[in-house]
């Protein structure tokens, strides 16, 4: 029994000491869409902070397709060191899993959680010269011609994809989804009027609104956007039950210890908290969240319940 805790002794304080000395080289941060992206910029405005911080170079590795799971699953299968980590939106985490039969990855169990970095509403947009000027108009469109609208997103399984799916179910209305890929294409053609309307992240479309490209009718949070002051909640429209937000987040491959884990979740922290970040990202509408791993937790498996109902009482799939 002396020698069985002594080995847990040992072994416990080589763990500290490993976690002290990281980083000891370069750190990968992958991000599983393509550069340009939300959780792209993310990446690459923590990453010099972190290089900065530590002396080591922090650098961003762009492994897109498949809705994320590419990505996903290298990080799931690279060595649980602390240098390698994923930087992904929430479908990867809560939404994708509940759509792909034979994912690679289990998102609740094949990783250890270090922060939501930030958060932010998604706005329903239609282009300017839409004659629906209104949420109401927009149901009542729906409903008098049920599977006609067209609702660009950014892909399938993409929370702009989900957050339509969601407003279709809470006011018993039907359009038709348009994926495509990324949301470049889709904030083309929705301002070029190919497409009639969308859930968008805030933070991409806020100057095309304010430009006057495109129409705002809602956003999908509790209260109103301070970038988009004078556009209503859906609450506020008529449609409740239809709050979304769009996250960014960051996990490492299951298996961290405690110690490491809470010095990575710390640094990415501060590197998040950093006045010219925190301004990069509260000027085009993100909230910034730098949560703690347990409150990352707990916030995961809420979302996860949430996309599941919705998938389910969708009958979505995109197989």
């Amino acid at each position: 029994m002396k020698r069985f805790l002594a080995s847990i002794t040992i072994s416990a304080a080589a763990l500290s000491a490993y976690a002290q000395n990281w980083p000891g080289k370069s750190v990968t941060l992958v991000v599983p869409f393509p550069p340009g992206g939300s959780t792209d910029q993310v990446a690459r405005a923590v990453a010099p902070r972190l290089t900065e911080k530590f002396k080591q170079s922090f650098l961003v590795d762009n492994k897109a397709g498949a809705t994320g799971t590419i990505g996903a699953t290298f990080v799931k299968r690279a060595p649980a060191d602390g240098y390698t980590f994923l930087v992904t939106s929430l479908g990867p985490l809560v939404i994708v899993p509940h759509l792909i039969k034979g994912l690679q990855y289990d998102a609740l169990k094949d990783f250890d959680l270090i922060t939501v970095a930030v958060a932010s509403p998604n706005v329903l947009v239609v282009p300017a010269n839409s004659p629906h000027k209104n949420v109401a108009d927009v149901i009542a469109f729906q409903k008098a011609n049920p599977g006609k609208m067209s609702f660009a997103s950014a892909g399938n399984g993409s929370s702009d994809h989900l957050t339509a799916e969601l407003f279709w179910q809470q006011t018993g209305t039907k359009g038709i989804h348009v994926p495509y890929k990324g949301g470049a294409p889709a904030h083309t053609d929705l301002m070029g009027g190919q497409v009639d309307a969308s859930f968008q992240n805030i933070n991409a479309v806020a100057q095309y609104i304010k430009g006057g490209k495109m129409r705002a009718l809602a956003i999908t949070s509790p209260k109103r956007s301070p970038i988009l002051p004078d556009v209503p909640t859906l609450a506020e429209a008529g449609v409740s039950n239809v709050e979304v937000a769009s996250w960014q987040a960051v996990v490492a491959p299951k298996g961290l210890s405690r110690a490491l884990r809470d010095k990575a979740n710390a640094a990415f922290v501060e590197a998040l908290n950093d006045p010219v970040v925190k301004e990069q990202f509260t000027s085009i509408g993100f909230e910034m969240v730098a949560n703690t791993p347990a409150e990352f937790a707990a916030f995961q498996q809420k979302e996860y319940a949430k996309w599941k109902q919705v998938v389910e009482i969708g009958k979505i799939s995109i197989e």
